[in-house]
């Protein structure tokens, strides 16, 4: 029997990790934790009985009390909360599928506790990536990679010597807006935004695929997650999303891994492995398969993945400025608050302003985080300060 914690229950990895749970009768569920969807996590409590259940907030957390007060489970709130369900005794394997920087603290947690991590939270290496890695090796705690294209580059390594590799090709579907040109991109709506064209996903991971911004972490969390330099991770468009990425090492040889994009098969690899379990879903069909292409990315139209390798090419404190005004600005896009291009432009200037801090603390990330979240108010001439977010859902 293999016991989960899963933090960020209710989103939609989270959501897939349970369907998965549901099929495999050795996995049982210790922990589940969430944001402020208190009815779904009450249903969820329900049907997998958990021995501590988390929402964000005070209130939602006495809300679901209330709700389960038929029932013998403990309900806690806020850090704490978190913390407490990543080192739950009786859990072996902590799924963190939160967004936000909120996912650090439990998972440095989770690795002090000597939990194995199936990562789907991009920020953890993101921002703490040089904290992360040293202390999860110091531990010999294993992160396994649970987004499609980590999972992927994980999956081309299996059996291969790691000093032998000359390149990772990360790939990229391009988004709902592959092609096209800053001009046309001037007045595009929220709706518009939203329609990724082969995977179903969250809506701020959504938009981050749509500016390219999601890439650029990808390619940040692939120098920690492989130990590899920005300039070895080449970004490649594939807008049919089968390959999920590849490999190529010293010989000019290229390990691919295929399949149709459904995220519970990276989910499930980092749940079993080494072992591969029988997973439902449809099939690749090659006779059905009409063509596989590639592009190079438009960094100039889609400036956000530039200005990630940048932030990757700095380092230290940098990427926490990368995130956190992307993540401020994708909320106000999603708001109508600003638009799609100025995305972009809030994230260049937030960068263009901040020093340096080589080799950050968790309480200087979170710092600078915070110091980012009021640079966008002072760009946007609100002079609005912004506080850090909730437990949102990948």
């Amino acid at each position: 029997m293999k016991r989960l914690a899963i933090l960020g229950s209710t989103g939609s990895i989270g959501a897939q990790t349970l369907e998965i749970v549901r099929q495999n009768p050795d996995l049982q569920v210790a922990a589940l934790a969430a944001g402020s969807n208190v009815e779904l996590l009450e249903k969820q409590v329900r049907e997998f009985q958990p021995s501590l259940a988390v929402m964000w907030s005070e209130k939602a957390a006495s809300d679901l009390k209330q709700r389960l007060s038929d029932m013998e489970i403990k309900v806690a709130w806020g850090m704490e909360g978190l913390i407490e369900a990543a080192v739950l005794k009786e859990a072996e394997v902590l799924v963190t599928a939160i967004v936000g920087m909120i996912g650090i603290r439990p998972t440095i947690a989770a690795i002090e506790a000597g939990k194995t991590i199936a990562l789907a939270n991009k920020e953890t290496l993101v921002c703490a990536g040089h904290l992360i890695m040293p202390l999860a090796g110091e531990k010999k705690v294993p992160i396994l990679p649970v987004d499609s294209e980590h999972s992927a580059i994980f999956q081309s390594m299996q059996g291969e010597p790691k000093h032998r590799i000359s390149k990772i090709l990360l790939t990229a579907s391009g988004g709902p807006f592959r092609g096209k040109t800053r001009a046309e991109l001037q007045n595009i709506l929220p709706k518009d935004a939203l329609k990724h064209p082969n995977w179903n996903m969250g809506r701020k991971i959504t938009i981050d695929s749509a500016t390219l911004v999601n890439k650029g972490l990808e390619v940040i969390e692939a120098k920690w997650l492989f130990d590899m330099p920005p300039a070895m991770i080449q970004v490649v468009v594939h807008p049919q999303s089968v390959i999920h990425s590849m490999v190529e090492y010293a010989d000019g040889g290229i390990m691919a891994q295929l399949g149709t994009p459904d995220m519970k098969l990276p989910i499930a690899y980092a749940l079993f492995y080494p072992d591969r379990r029988p997973l439902a879903g449809k099939r690749l069909d090659f006779y059905e398969l009409s063509q596989i292409t590639f592009e190079k990315p438009d960094l100039e139209t889609f400036r956000g993945l530039k200005l990630a390798y940048a932030a990757a090419q700095t380092g230290g404190s940098m990427p926490t400025v990368l995130n956190a005004a992307n993540e401020r600005a994708v909320e106000l896009f999603l708001n109508g608050k600003i638009s799609f291009l100025q995305i972009a432009e809030l994230i260049e200037a937030c960068m263009a302003a901040h020093t340096v801090i080589p080799n950050p603390s968790v309480e200087e990330i979170l710092s600078v985080e915070q110091e980012t979240y009021e640079n966008i108010g002072k760009q946007l001439g609100t002079g609005k300060t912004w506080l850090r977010g909730g437990i949102d859902q990948v």
